[in-house]
């Protein structure tokens, strides 16, 4: 019988076997400090949304104002400043186009918002049957039932709940003329059925940091446009300058038809996300009809606080060298992690804006490699066959270079073990 002292149920761990988690009681920068004492840098971001670093003033305070003044309200038949201002400022800084703002609190739920718009705007134009999405493999977007299903289904974390989930198309990414010679036929084929067309642009975070080049992401945008398919962008991870542009949508000159964002909106301080749609796609459901509204609805949808802390957080990006940053942190990042690549055990070493990908030829010991990092004094959190680091876009050089060294290190240790 299982033990009945873990009140706590954490996210992504074998309870049984895992060992305990590491306390922490403060943040600073990009450091997190443990309630023993220990300080440890933090190689990731706490999950890639902390990009200003943590504890930023300007945040910290707007949320304090915010928190003095209205906490929470509402947002059925009601609607405050920090919400028009933020959805108002999205808009302007999104491709051109994308100009009606959904907000959710977290990035699985703005994913299901954007697969509910797309079959909805359909049915709401009378056009039955398109239920369904194409999807790629290596595809990661979020945790709840439509999010899973458009994951990979073969070689994703949600792999043992295939007979649960709807069954989606799932393609390869296209990256040579025959693979999306493949694609154009598998669009096709399916184009009645299919309500539109999923990706995350540049970068599959949780499915293995894959990258793609931006002339992969434009081909399927071309593609998608060509059998009249609607286009998601996922841009919960590579969204607010991770890539190196602002959005990753634009360096390959793309429009998508719904983007959806989370994560670094607002800075890493708390939980709020956005599905943003063309007027297109907005005006499907603009009617005399109630039933063709949008039937969606998060109890806490556009937190005042939350607000508050994106457009805070948008100050900082408008008023701050934060792309700047995120260049400087690639250079480092390619310099620093490239001798790893003549290792025989490494698979490659890849590097995108600021993201750093070290793959292993076999997956190692995942639990020896988090204490290895922790030894060391960072917070790195491997996953599958690779290390990777997503560090705070204001991170300083000589953090920058502690966690260069400690996964320098780890890799030879564990290679040699």
């Amino acid at each position: 019988m299982p033990p009945h002292d873990h009140p706590l149920w954490r996210p992504y761990t074998q309870m049984k076997t895992a060992a305990p988690p590491l306390e922490a009681v403060r943040t600073q920068g990009s450091r997190i400090t443990l309630a023993d004492g220990r300080e440890l840098v933090d190689g990731i971001a706490s999950w890639w949304t902390a990009v200003h670093g943590y504890n930023h003033p300007h945040i910290a305070a707007a949320v304090a104002r915010q928190l003095e003044a209205m906490p929470h309200v509402m947002f059925g038949g009601l609607t405050h400043a920090p919400a028009e201002q933020l959805a108002r400022r999205l808009a302007a800084l999104l491709p051109k186009g994308l100009d009606h703002v959904f907000f959710t609190d977290s990035g699985s739920v703005a994913v299901e918002v954007a697969l509910k718009m797309a079959v909805q705007m359909w049915r709401n134009r009378g056009v039955a049957g398109r239920t369904r999405f194409l999807a790629f493999r290596g595809g990661y977007h979020g945790d709840t039932m439509g999010a899973m299903s458009v994951c990979d289904p073969d070689e994703g974390m949600h792999r043992r709940l295939g007979g649960y989930l709807p069954r989606q198309i799932v393609c390869d990414l296209p990256r040579s003329p025959a693979e999306a010679s493949a694609l154009d036929g598998t669009m096709a084929a399916h184009r009645e059925t299919l309500a539109a067309v999923i990706v995350e642009p540049l970068v599959q975070g949780a499915g293995g940091m894959r990258m793609h080049p931006p002339e992969t992401l434009a081909e399927i945008g071309r593609l998608a446009r060509r059998h009249g398919l609607p286009l998601i962008a996922d841009e919960i991870f590579t969204g607010f300058g991770r890539t190196g542009s602002l959005f990753a949508c634009e360096q390959a000159g793309l429009v998508p038809d719904i983007l959806c964002l989370s994560k670094a909106l607002t800075g890493g301080t708390m939980a709020l996300a956005a599905t943003v749609a063309t007027g297109e796609v907005f005006e499907a459901f603009w009617s005399d009809d109630p039933g063709a509204a949008l039937m969606h609805g998060p109890t806490f949808m556009a937190n005042p606080l939350a607000c508050a802390a994106a457009n805070a957080s948008l100050d900082l990006f408008a008023g701050e060298p934060r792309l700047d940053q995120a260049g400087a942190i690639a250079a480092r990042l390619a310099e620093g992690l490239a001798p790893l690549s003549r290792l025989p055990g490494v698979r490659d070493v890849r590097v995108l804006g600021a993201i750093g990908v070290v793959q292993f030829v076999r997956p190692p010991d995942l639990a020896a490699l988090k204490q290895r990092f922790v030894e060391r004094g960072t917070w790195v959190r491997p996953f599958g066959d690779i290390v990777y680091l997503t560090p705070a876009l204001t991170i300083g050089t000589l953090d920058l270079d502690h966690l260069l060294e400690s996964v320098r290190g780890v890799v030879h240790e564990t290679l040699s073990a």
